[in-house]
């Protein structure tokens, strides 16, 4: 794979990951449509533990991308 498709993926993962853990928590979580037409859904969704789930895989997302720029990182270095 090339250096820059391999950045470009572990730069998507690193942003999808802060996503996971940030927006759970804000404001845009509660204000959405589904909630508004689907109420059981809502109190599914509004759930701490959901929440901090989906901010847990999202913390493992942003581990995983970080592991993979410092793999990245000590390959380029071992080959110079």
């Amino acid at each position: 794979m090339s250096r820059i498709a391999r950045i470009t993926i572990l730069l998507v993962w690193l942003v999808l990951g802060l996503a996971l853990i940030l927006v759970p928590w804000s404001d845009i979580w509660e204000t959405n449509y589904f909630f508004y037409q689907y109420p059981a859904l809502g109190l599914l969704l509004k759930n701490p533990y959901l929440r901090g789930a989906i901010s847990g895989l999202g913390f493992m997302n942003v581990l995983l991308s970080l592991e993979g720029f410092r793999h990245r990182a000590a390959a380029a270095a071992s080959r110079t």
